[in-house]
């Protein structure tokens, strides 16, 4: 990808080591971005970072698990201190959980899914939000998914917690919209990364596509190409949006 409107610019990234953040963090290495990855797997962040070094691109990477906050806070002051700055900031990392009847759903169930997918997004929100108030703006993207929009069966903690992170989106985008920070989300339907393919889900690829209108998942790429338009810096006048990368199954 050659887009210059993402050359020079500070981009954070959790949930980096694979999957959606580990494919946008390629893409914005070839637009010239320098970029800060945060993931708990520390040995699988540190592959993609050499990898990405070895083209050539400015990275900086530390694990982060994004349910400490204390870590969370040090991923973005890492990006200042190495970077000078933070420009767009990806909340990415994320985790199924538990795939059972709501019913069945345990406390421990809820607290996992909502300390990963809503109070790791939280987390990340709020020291971002504290840096580009001290520079005059920036842009940040939370992943939420089609769960975080309507029901998620069988996923009643994870659809909560990515229910959580719309709210969050568009509480922070509305509070700061004069800031000149903007604040999205996007909703992918699942797509063949590890948190689909290894995780509670493996083996439903093919009954989770019969229910798309185009009786697909959508590629990981394509995921990755509607992150980039929310976060490119040309894209200056849409905020509080939770963007459904779907194939059509919200329009039902």
């Amino acid at each position: 990808m050659a887009d210059a409107a993402f050359a020079g610019r500070v981009v954070l990234i959790t949930g980096a080591a694979g999957g959606f953040g580990g494919l946008l963090a390629a893409r914005l290495a070839e637009a010239g971005a320098k970029l800060v990855l945060g993931d708990r797997d520390a040995a699988g962040l540190e592959r993609r970072a050499a990898n990405l070094r070895e083209s050539g691109a400015d990275v900086l990477a530390k694990p982060c698990d994004v349910t400490r906050e204390a870590e969370v806070e040090a991923l973005v002051a890492a990006a200042v201190s190495a970077f000078g700055r933070l420009d767009i900031a990806v909340n990415n990392a994320g985790a199924t959980g538990a795939v059972k009847p709501l019913v069945e759903t345990t406390e421990a169930d809820l607290d996992f899914a909502l300390a990963v997918n809503a109070k790791g997004v939280f987390f990340g929100v709020r020291h971002q939000i504290r840096q580009m108030l001290t520079q005059g703006g920036g842009a940040i993207l939370n992943v939420s998914s089609l769960a975080g929009i309507g029901a998620g069966p069988r996923l009643a903690a994870y659809s909560a917690a990515k229910h959580a992170v719309i709210g969050i989106t568009r509480t922070a985008a509305v509070e700061h919209a004069r800031d000149n920070i903007r604040v999205n989300a996007i909703c992918p339907y699942y797509s063949p990364t590890p948190l689909l393919s290894e995780g509670p889900l493996a083996g439903r690829a093919d009954r989770l596509a019969a229910g798309s209108p185009m009786k697909r998942l959508p590629e990981p790429a394509e995921v990755v190409a509607a992150m980039i338009a929310l976060i490119s810096p040309d894209n200056s006048y849409v905020t509080g949006q939770a963007l459904a990368v779907d194939g059509g199954i919200s329009a039902y």
